[in-house]
């Protein structure tokens, strides 16, 4: 029987037992398979896409409950420093930030028994922020819905928390170096690229590092693997944004506005971000106002799996959001997901360099991020989509889809393990 004539059915049966069914190659059928009859076939791949389906929808309930035990065990285990909001996500325990505020809301606030801790104005995107510390004894979620309903014409929001994903783990090859070993191999990007992740390890030499949380710059193996790509895909300059240093509560919506108003004030037009986390009145309005100003922000879409909620800031507005497939293409089952999707890069079956200057195998969207962002560097200036929609190659359904987006970008600077 001619293989090629099964690849309809095929299509069809992966496609009615789950369409996360394409996010995984299905078994090869291999001369015993194509030898027998077309209605023993189909038994045979009914009951194989059916445990292939329930083995999917096990692994994506998996990884959304790992996921909440993840966070949970962060915050148990940094009680003095995390606590939930008002909506259940992590934020810095007894912290506000108000918005849009006068003189008179913070003499409210003031009277109400919450204590001003700076006033933060992030000068190149145009917006300030009152932190406030809680009264004593309220827990952070009544504390926001007590200052809201004080404070009915300001923007008030806790200052969650953003985290890195994916994995870097074994040994890929020999020390040194940028991700896989060939730095130099691309042809140069001028454009600087903006990071905002945790520091790289010194030797990685980008033009300037700066601190945004206790203890930064901070050597970090994400940090590091994220510069490395973008290194490798033949970005000259980057500059980096640590917003974790030693913190526990790094990562947080202030943290990485303060990031972006100096990536910005630098003139940075191309801002990579391999962060995720819930929707932030304060990111959302920093995401906009660099916008504004010519910037391109690139995010990743998580690894938590397409039943957590839609990351942020991937979520947002004109934001590229990046999924990543591995050396086949294939999408990352573990991959989460954006309001929206734009394009997909390799992020597994590549290689990056840690913090101790070692090439490591990794995996995950983060690692997907840098190397589109490479790519927008090289393209940026007038009609930046209909470029990067002209290089990408078209995956899975015709046309734009949920699980490539508009297609693949940077199959020719996928760094080898």
């Amino acid at each position: 029987m001619n293989m090629k004539r099964l690849a309809i059915p095929l299509i069809a049966l992966g496609a009615m037992a789950t369409p996360l069914c394409a996010q995984l190659a299905l078994p090869d059928l291999g001369q015993g398979a194509a030898g027998r009859t077309l209605g023993g076939l189909g038994g045979t791949l009914g009951d194989t896409l059916g445990d292939l389906g329930g083995n999917v929808s096990r692994t994506v309930r998996g990884l959304a409950e790992a996921r909440l035990v993840r966070l949970d065990r962060l915050a148990r285990a940094n009680r003095n420093l995390i606590e939930k909001d008002a909506a259940g996500a992590l934020a810095r325990r007894g912290e506000l930030l108000v918005m849009d505020s006068t003189a008179d809301d913070i003499a409210t606030a003031q009277r109400a028994g919450f204590v001003v801790l700076s006033r933060e104005r992030l000068g190149d995107l145009g917006v300030e922020v009152v932190r406030l510390g809680v009264p004593s004894g309220m827990g952070l979620a009544k504390a926001q819905d007590v200052l809201s309903q004080a404070l009915p014409g300001a923007t008030v929001a806790a200052d969650t928390l953003n985290f890195q994903g994916g994995t870097a783990s074994g040994s890929a090859g020999r020390a040194g170096g940028a991700a896989g070993g060939r730095a130099g191999a691309m042809p140069p990007i001028a454009t600087p690229v903006g990071v905002i992740d945790g520091a790289p390890m010194p030797g990685l030499k980008p033009a300037e590092t700066r601190g945004f949380a206790r203890g930064a710059p901070k050597a970090s193996d994400h940090g590091s693997a994220v510069t490395s790509l973008l290194q490798f895909a033949g970005v000259q300059r980057v500059l980096v944004a640590d917003v974790y240093g030693s913190d526990p509560a790094g990562g947080n919506a202030l943290a990485v506005a303060k990031g972006l108003d100096w990536l910005v004030g630098k003139g940075v037009k191309v801002v990579s971000v391999s962060l995720v986390g819930p929707p932030n009145p304060l990111l959302a309005r920093a995401v906009k106002a660099a916008q504004g100003k010519g910037a391109v922000i690139v995010a990743a879409v998580g690894n938590d799996g397409p039943a957590a909620p839609p990351s942020y800031p991937a979520s947002y507005p004109g934001v590229i959001a990046v999924t990543a497939v591995d050396g086949r293409n294939r999408a990352l089952i573990e991959a989460g997901r954006a309001l929206h999707l734009d394009y997909a890069a390799p992020g597994a079956d590549i290689a990056a360099t840690n913090a101790a200057g070692r090439r490591v195998k990794v995996r995950g969207t983060s690692f997907a991020t840098p190397l589109v962002a490479s790519r927008v560097a090289l393209k940026w200036g007038a009609n930046l989509g209909p470029k990067l929609d002209a290089e990408a190659i078209d995956l899975g359904a015709r046309g734009p889809d949920g699980t490539y987006g508009r297609g693949l970008l940077c199959t020719i600077c996928r760094p080898a393990r």
